[in-house]
């Protein structure tokens, strides 16, 4: 993993805003985060003045296209020059997506306590739901699989796995670590690390 690879995550929408679990439903970055794309973008426009040969891949949800078509336009580039990856979703919250830990909690109370014991193992409630220890299990292979220079658009529980996958960082400390919507990550020597 000796070529350049960078990682951002989508910008902010407005259940961020709200600390809405989004999960795997679809949601839209508002104008903040429409913002803190383009910001994103002109700081990759300057470290990537040559984007040829670079490889530009997104999770396939809305607001990580949109914010990867922002990132290309800052950088002179068409808009849809791009792949998605179904294996860079976020992970998913099940019944809980759509909600805040406060309605949940009204609704249900004692109802997240599991979580805040062991935040990478808990799987929330539903079929299709995920723990973050599940997520990178999903992503682990996704992330070896990187060779050449890139820049990759997706979701904070994503990045929070890369940085037990690739850091070493503890389970529950990378589950709870913030993962900010303006800052652009690369990979090097195998690692992780903010820029």
């Amino acid at each position: 993993m000796s070529a350049p690879i960078y990682i951002t995550r989508h910008g902010q929408t407005d259940w961020n805003a709200e600390q809405r679990v989004q999960g795997q439903a679809e949601t839209d970055i508002n104008a903040l985060g429409r913002r803190q794309a383009k910001a994103n973008g002109q700081k990759l426009a300057q470290l990537v003045p040559d984007p040829s040969g670079f490889a530009f891949v997104a999770s396939p949800m809305r607001r990580t296209r949109e914010t990867m078509e922002i990132i290309r336009a800052e950088m002179g580039l068409p808009r849809d020059g791009y792949v998605v990856d179904p294996r860079l979703v976020e992970v998913h919250f099940g019944a809980w997506q759509g909600s805040t830990f406060a309605e949940l909690e009204r609704r249900n109370p004692g109802t997240t306590a599991g979580r805040d014991g062991d935040k990478w193992l808990f799987r929330p409630p539903g079929q299709a739901a995920e723990s973050y220890a599940m997520l990178a299990d999903r992503i682990r292979p996704w992330f070896e699989s990187l060779t050449g220079p890139a820049i990759i658009v997706t979701h904070g529980g994503v990045i929070r796995t890369l940085f037990h996958i690739a850091n070493g960082l503890a389970g529950n400390d990378a589950a709870n670590m913030d993962v900010p919507q303006d800052r652009v990550l690369r990979v090097a020597d195998g690692k992780v690390r903010w820029i």
